[in-house]
């Protein structure tokens, strides 16, 4: 136990390193190419990063499921940074048919950057296995969506990079990865999955000139998260992708944030795995979703309206 509290700490100090060296001096993410291409584009962290990454000099590809919302961020990102943009519009949880479509419409792109951040949940609200609405579709989707897509989009990519000897791959995880997390199994899952992927695919290609990072954010203010309110341990959209794709250079696995980062090392020691795991914590964990569920479904209501 007490080399483990020594290397968190170590761990805790170096990364506190990072995340203040990286709001001084960023790399210049033009060096890894003309393009970068952002799934999961028109919402939440995808939209974040593909608006960043325009603000940062590069022109996007953007693929995400719904055309009208394509063409929308699209022309903002156009209007508003003045970059290219190019559109693919695919539904990720389709499965493997999608995939020689999206690699035909990549030929001839200069593409360095690579983000990977399509992803999806099986249910809206924390939930037992056995209690998700239509299992064999939904839990095919989510793999479709979360794995899939992670592979796949990068074969995509890879066989131009590769021949470049120069690129970035950003693979988005989730806080919910760093430990077995119950009733989000699936989810969680998935996750760890991306996590490992990523940093086995970063051992293999480094010395090819590629970069493959794995960003494991705790809460954003998106959809996905019923759009809780930004506060000091939540942070919006924009906000998390600017300081995520600061450490760019600097780290090869993050939380994206020095918050996030702090929470993380908070949980690894008042939370870990055994007590998430115990029956006591899952019980809590269920009346939690029993009562918060309404309010949720209040929330994303109240959002879809504004939208609307």
């Amino acid at each position: 136990m007490g080399d483990t509290a020594e290397w968190s700490w170590y761990s805790l100090v170096l990364c506190s390193i990072v995340y203040v060296l990286s709001e001084i001096w960023q790399t210049d993410l033009r060096t890894y190419g003309q393009w970068a291409v952002v799934t999961g584009a028109t919402s939440g962290i995808g939209r974040a990063y593909a608006e960043e990454l325009a603000k940062r000099g590069l022109d996007i590809v953007l693929i995400s499921r719904s055309d009208d919302k394509l063409r929308s961020v699209a022309k903002e990102i156009e209007s508003r940074y003045k970059r290219q943009t190019h559109l693919i519009q695919t539904d990720f949880t389709e499965g493997h048919s999608i995939y020689s479509a999206i690699t035909q419409q990549l030929e001839g792109l200069e593409i360095g950057i690579l983000v990977n951040n399509v992803g999806m949940n099986y249910i809206g609200v924390l939930a037992n296995f056995l209690d998700v609405p239509d299992p064999d579709q939904r839990i095919t989707q989510v793999i479709n969506c979360n794995t899939l897509s992670v592979t796949q989009v990068r074969l995509s990519v890879c066989e131009p990079v590769y021949i470049r000897g120069k690129g970035l791959i950003i693979n988005i995880s989730s806080e919910a990865a760093s430990q077995p997390q119950p009733m989000l199994s699936v989810y969680s899952a998935t996750k760890i999955f991306v996590t490992y992927f990523s940093c086995c695919l970063h051992a293999e290609y480094r010395s090819k000139g590629i970069t493959v990072q794995c960003v494991a954010p705790f809460m954003v203010s998106t959809n996905m998260t019923h759009n809780v309110p930004v506060n000091p341990l939540v942070k919006s959209a924009a906000s998390f992708a600017r300081d995520a794709l600061n450490t760019v250079g600097y780290t090869t696995y993050t939380s994206g944030c020095l918050t996030h980062a702090l929470q993380h090392f908070a949980l690894s020691i008042f939370f870990p795995g055994w007590l998430r795991l115990s029956p006591f914590c899952v019980q809590r964990m269920a009346t939690f979703a029993h009562n918060i569920e309404p309010q949720l479904r209040e929330r994303t209501a109240e959002t879809k309206n504004k939208q609307d």
